[in-house]
This record gives structure tokens, sequence and C-alpha cells, in this order.
């Protein structure tokens, strides 16, 4: 699926690394840099694709997903604001369904730093009733940086909803993640962890106390992919299991056996903005290669 964005023709040059292309009905910011490759849609500011070089595809796709416009893309990093899961409609919130504007870019020998910008408007209005500015910022090389940016005045839930490529979800552990959670598949049930991890059926849940740091066990893929947590509440980890991944039309029926999500998020927590203190969500991804 990835390798399909990547062959789309070039729309504009943007520089030597960066030009728009169309993913479906929706534009992407595809970077071709010696040190990575990547793609994000300007509806959402989603991440579809960061590849290191010389490595897999980091990032899960799904390959039913509809390049749709104001359709939720499966998979990538869709950034869930100002509301998280369905505290209100759509679901998951309206950031990853708007059309954000890339507004700087930069580059060097390590890679690329691009960021998007979206600000209220009518339609944002209708859903929620705040005036508010809306950065994302991705630095993009060996590692992945995302950083979400939010002015203005009010509280908001968030997560950085990253869907991650694993070889087989049946060999996969996420550590890291602390000891309490809430089992929302258990009816937000209280529980107790070891602070890791496994995937046997459906899974999703919200550790409250986790680490900084998670660490993706990929045994069959022979790596580890670390996820770094900044000004995090919680993080979230879910895998649909084989039942809800048959029932979802953007996504095939073996779809879960090669993704997992890690993300960091602001649930238990809200983020709060405030003058000129505005609130900041984000998280790094490394790839470890096991020896």
């Amino acid at each position: 699926m990835q390798d399909k964005l990547f062959s789309q023709p070039v729309i504009t040059q943007i520089t030597p690394y960066l030009s728009q292309r169309q993913a479906g009905e929706l534009p992407m910011i595809v970077v071709n840099h010696p040190k990575v490759r990547a793609a994000i849609t300007l509806q959402g500011a989603h991440l579809v694709a960061w590849q290191p070089s010389g490595e897999k595809p980091v990032i899960w796709l799904s390959d039913k997903t509809p390049f749709s416009t104001g359709k939720a893309i499966r998979g990538g990093v869709p950034i869930c604001w100002p509301w998280f899961g369905p505290a209100g409609e759509p679901a998951h919130g309206f950031a990853r369904n708007q059309a954000w504007v890339l507004s700087a870019h930069d580059e060097n020998e390590d890679g690329v730093i691009l960021t998007f910008v979206l600000e209220s408007n009518a339609q944002t209005k209708k859903l929620w009733p705040h005036d508010f500015t809306l950065f994302a910022r991705f630095r993009l090389g060996q590692h992945c940086e995302i950083e979400l940016e939010a002015h203005g005045e009010f509280e908001a839930t968030a997560a950085l909803h990253s869907y991650f490529a694993v070889a087989d979800i049946a060999d996969v552990e996420v550590s890291g993640l602390g000891k309490t959670y809430i089992d929302k598949v258990n009816n937000n049930a209280q529980g107790i962890s070891d602070g890791k991890q496994r995937y046997p059926g459906r899974i999703d849940r919200i550790f409250t106390q986790a680490e900084d740091c998670a660490v993706i066990h990929d045994k069959a893929g022979q790596r580890q992919i670390e996820v770094y947590h900044h000004h995090q509440s919680d993080v979230v980890t879910w895998n649909p299991g084989v039942e809800l991944s048959c029932s979802m039309a953007d996504m095939a029926n073996e779809g879960y056996k090669t993704m997992v999500c890690v993300e960091t998020a602001r649930i238990n927590k809200p983020m709060r903005s405030a003058g000129e203190n505005p609130a900041r969500l984000g998280t790094t991804f490394r790839l470890r290669r096991k020896a």
C-alpha cells in the first residue's frame, strides 16, 4: 500500500526532497530523502508512511482505507483532537478530517522538518465552540518526532493514535505500559498489569501510569520500535482482534495480524491551553534492530 503512495505522480516539486502528490481524493506531501521516505496527507496532517533508509515500513496503513475527503484514514498516525473516543461527533474529534496547511518546511542532510497548521473555522465552530490554532510539527529522519501544539483558551483531550507495522501480532509484546489501566473492551473496568501487553484477541486499554517509553517487541520481525511519550497522561494500546477486524469495512479481515497501536494520549488529564501557554503533546519513534 505504501509503495503506491511513493509511486504517485508529482504534482508540485516543492524542494529536492519534498513534493506534493495525490492519494485518491487527498493531497499529500511526500518526503524522498537519502535518510528517509515519508508521506503526510494535508487532511488531518496525517502521517501515513515513515520508513528510514534500509528499513521496512514502520507505520501500518490499511490496504482498504479510502483516501476520501472527510473520511478518516485507517492507519498511520491520526491526530485525535479536541476529544478522544466517542466524547463527541465525529469520534476522535475533527482534526483528522479537516484540511490543514503546510506552513513551513526545512531540510538538511539528516532529514526534513515540516509544520502544518489548522485554525478554527465555521465548520469546526459547529462541532466545538472555541477559537484555536493548532500546529503539527514533524521531524523525519532516522527517527520520527511529532509534536502537537494547541493555542487558545480551552481544555481538550487528545491522542497521537499511532499504528505500527509488525510481522505477526501473535509474537508481539509491548513493555513499559505501567501498572494500571482502563479496559475499554470490559466496560471500562480497572485493571492491574505487569506493564507488558500481549494480544491474544481484541485489546483496547488506556494505561494511566505508563513509563515515558514503551517498547514494541516484534519478535517475528526481528526488531523493536521504541515509542517515547512527551507531555502525556496516558498511553493507549489497541488491536481489534479477528472479529472486529472482519467487521470493519476499511480493514482487511487479516489486517489485525500485522498492526498494533501504541498511542501517546491526554485523556484522564486534559490538555489545557491558556493565553501565552499552549498545550503540547508529542511522541518520538526509534527503530532498533534485534541482534
